[in-house]
């Protein structure tokens, strides 16, 4: 074994270590058969990743074993997204294992580093939300609360990301092609899942009118096993999720007859449920399919939940106090008529009884405040891939329209705003109204998105149910966003304030009399510089330019998408690129390196279009002589969980600027405040408790509010009278519009234009320009001061204890779930 040679950050003993090397190499000889004298980087990983896991599974059947033990009430937390990133240095982190680990692979001639790299992201998620889950989990497993994720096991996740003449290619992600050592396939865990078919009505011996559903076409459910360790104590959890495997492997007759493709149709046609993270949904095809994935996670994991309580309970009546079901946005909101059909169906339970457990048993956890990103399935598509749960939810809507007749009398319009068939055209059942109605508790991500559904979006269903509404500010594990991707400065504030902070974050608090300190300010710089470096190399590793590390970095990366408004970034930039042009000898310029990332959905053209407009901006600006480095545009292509660690610990200055009122949260501020970038943001998701516990004068804050937003929209808003009026900015869009970033295709950005101008800029970029730049402009003052810029640095991160998963799951747990944890000894 050899490799890239550097020194252990700290000595273990040699009987540690050398145990810890020979387990290494007996994986590579015994599971992977290879020759450790012979084997590569990838043996090394695969190899180390088994020797780590071992050192997981005793922890992890303990753990499965104390929850049967003590009949403890169990979290089930079901998510189509699980955005876990990479698995190795996450582990090691939360075992304890990492300087072992690092001597060890020394040892064999490899830096630690380097195996971690070599690990494929399991991107089964898109975003913000699969990413909180995944945090979600670690917290769980961290406070001991007994739990369990359920997902999909997608074989390909989201799309590979290449930029290609400065536009986004989406390629298959295939992040299975080398096998994945963390997980266990179990197929002693196999559950049938049914689609299609009929619903046949008869009697029982009892006079009971009962439904049967018959003729369905089956696929089954096998589970796949990853554990979850928490941090530094004996809990593992799991993360179970679903592969769909075929109910025959092949059609002999047809094997036979010599038609081998179609002998094998049936098994193709099963296995593409779990085949693709979400299917496109502009044809109809993929709107079935993601229909039937989404059924298929509920009824696999349903069947696994009822298994695992029908082990100790006799009965469904204790259900809701065995078992607390939360469901992370709509997606898994069939499991509501799907647990009505296992007690009223299968299990003989009268409708008031069943629809009381049910009500008791789930939580509906919102992350949106845009209608019609609010989930939508036509009732015909349903009916007929589930028909019996289209007469379960006609059932629910029928009863729940009578008890809102009654408690608001001749309320018309309430009834047909509220009710969960949408009548038009064509039916439609609308999913988050299914989840409010069928759930105890249904919370917002931040406290202006509750109140915003409170008051706006959902306003009706608070007056219906008063008190089911609450807030549950979303959180980020402290152990993968600082503790791992920012070893140097976890270290340095360890070095002060100790290690607690890593399991009661709200510990950082402590940092905040060294801002004062002018040698613990030049520490913090140190590690900052020593970040910026790193990031500065794999951008020229991979196709940047060379970027000035004495510069701002100024970073926006999350989902392309018009309401995060990477285009008002860019209207700053250019503004920017101008400046300099028209006073290339000006001294006063704080230099900046603007760095974007994140994928854009392939059908959005939109997004797909502000995505080349960044790159054809970047081209422009980075040849260009006179510009120097003073300014830089950077896109990073295929933006992930590993490269947001890269990012996360790198930046100065973080982008949080979506329209006011449209952003749910937010995680993305909250990683960067946590390692030390200011925030220039709106008034918008976590963005307000973050300047709340950060206090104003350390947070950049402009454009609009929410009310303002919603006022604009009230009375009247002409983007045309800001263009107009601002001479900077007709400049910058005229520069857009006339082909000077696009010369060889004047008219390549026309539709950025027209949505601006002719199309009503639907999310208030012109309105919000000129306090942009103003802000930004405040940002580059404070950037020239070292000492002020580091204070504001430090005291962002000593007040971001709030934003912790730790505390977000112990409110889950304590308001909504009514659980205890659960200790392994």
């Amino acid at each position: 074994m050899a490799g890239r040679k550097t020194s252990p950050k700290a000595k273990k003993s040699k009987d540690e270590v050398a145990s810890f090397v020979t387990s290494i190499k007996n994986h590579v000889l015994a599971t992977l058969a290879k020759d450790p004298s012979r084997s590569r980087l990838y043996d090394v990983y695969n190899a180390t990743s088994y020797a780590v896991r071992d050192r997981l599974i005793e922890r992890w059947v303990k753990t499965q074993d104390a929850y049967y033990k003590s009949n403890a009430k169990r979290v089930y937390y079901l998510s189509m997204e699980f955005l876990a990133g990479r698995t190795l240095g996450n582990s090691l982190v939360n075992m304890g294992l990492t300087d072992l680990c690092h001597e060890a692979t020394h040892e064999l001639g490899y830096d630690l580093e380097e195996v971690r790299e070599a690990e494929w992201d399991a991107g089964l998620g898109n975003g913000g939300l699969g990413r909180l889950a995944a945090c979600f989990l670690d917290s769980l497993a961290t406070l001991e609360i007994p739990s369990y994720g359920y997902g999909i096991h997608y074989e390909y996740g989201i799309f590979y990301q290449k930029i290609v003449n400065g536009g986004q290619v989406e390629v298959p992600d295939n992040w299975l092609r080398y096998g994945n050592p963390w997980e266990f396939s179990r197929q002693g865990y196999l559950y049938p899942v049914n689609f299609y078919g009929r619903v046949d009505q008869f009697v029982d011996d009892h006079g009971s009118l009962r439904n049967e559903w018959v003729d369905t076409e089956k696929v089954m459910a096998m589970a796949c096993d990853t554990p979850v360790p928490g941090y530094k104590n004996n809990h593992v959890i799991n993360m179970r999720l679903w592969v769909a495997r075929s109910s025959r492997e092949f059609d002999l007759s047809f094997f036979n007859q010599g038609d081998y493709i179609r002998a094998l149709e049936d098994k193709m046609r099963s296995e593409t449920i779990s085949k693709v993270l979400y299917p496109s949904d502009h044809m109809a095809e993929g709107r079935e399919l993601r229909l039937k994935q989404q059924y298929f996670l509920v009824c696999a994991t349903l069947q696994d939940i009822v298994r695992r309580h029908e082990k100790h309970n006799k009965s469904f009546d204790n259900f809701p106090e065995m078992v607390a079901i939360q469901l992370n946005d709509t997606h898994p909101v069939l499991s509501i008529p799907e647990l009505m059909r296992i007690l009223v169906d299968k299990n003989g339970y009268d409708w008031d009884a069943a629809w009381d457990l049910t009500v008791r048993t789930f939580g509906y956890t919102n992350h949106t405040l845009m209608p019609e990103a609010l989930e939508r399935w036509s009732a015909a598509l349903l009916g007929a891939v589930l028909p019996r749960h289209l007469q379960i939810i006609y059932e629910i809507n029928r009863r729940f329209l009578e008890h809102v007749a009654k408690a608001f009398p001749g309320d018309a319009e309430m009834i047909r705003r509220v009710s969960i068939i949408e009548e038009g055209k064509e039916k439609m059942v609308r999913m988050a109204h299914l989840a409010i109605v069928g759930s105890h508790s249904v919370n917002g991500v931040s406290a202006l998105h509750t109140e915003l559904l409170k008051t706006r979006v959902l306003s009706d269903f608070d007056k219906i149910f008063p008190g089911r509404f609450n807030n549950k500010t979303n959180g980020i594990t402290p152990r993968r966003w600082l503790k791992k991707c920012n070893p140097g400065l976890s270290d340095l504030i360890t070095s002060k304030i100790g290690e607690g902070w890593v399991t009661n974050l709200d510990q950082l608090k402590k940092l905040a009399p060294f801002a004062k300190d002018g040698r613990f300010r030049e520490e913090w710089r140190a590690v900052k510089q020593g970040n910026k470096e790193r990031l500065a190399k794999y951008i020229r590793e991979h196709e940047g330019p060379t970027v000035n590390t004495d510069s701002m970095f100024d970073v926006q990366v999350k989902r392309i998408h018009e309401y995060k408004r990477q285009l008002l970034n860019v209207l700053h930039v250019i503004t920017t690129y101008n400046r300099i042009k028209a006073a290339p000898s000006a001294k006063d310029f704080t230099p900046r390196t603007v760095i974007f990332g994140g994928k854009a959905a392939p059908s959005y053209q939109m997004a797909k279009l502000t995505i080349k407009l960044i790159n054809s901006v970047a081209d422009v600006v980075n040849e260009d002589k006179q510009i120097g480095d003073r300014l830089k545009v950077v896109f990073l292509a295929n933006y992930r969980v590993s490269l947001a660690e890269k990012i996360m610990p790198a930046a100065d200055l973080s982008e949080q600027i979506s329209t006011a009122g449209t952003e749910a949260s937010g995680t993305g501020n909250m990683k960067f405040a946590l390692n030390g970038a200011l925030t220039i943001g709106t008034l918008d998701g976590a963005n307000i408790e973050i300047m709340e516990e950060v206090g104003a004068e350390n947070i950049f804050i402009f454009g609009h509010t929410a009310e303002e937003v919603a006022k604009m929209g009230r009375e009247g808003y002409n983007p045309v009278e800001y263009y107009e009026n601002n001479p900077e900015l007709k400049k910058a869009v005229d520069m857009i519009g006339n082909g000077y970033f696009s010369p060889f295709q004047t008219n390549l950005f026309a539709p950025i234009v027209e949505s601006l101008l002719v199309h009503g800029d639907n999310f208030r970029v012109l309105a919000d320009y000129a306090s942009y730049v103003e802000c930004q402009d405040r940002v580059s003052a404070a950037f020239k001061n070292k000492n002020i810029w580091d204070k504001m640095s430090i005291l962002n991160t000593a007040n971001m204890g709030k934003f912790s998963s730790d505390r977000t799951i112990l409110e889950y747990a304590k308001e909504i779930w009514n659980v205890k944890p659960v200790h392994v000894s």
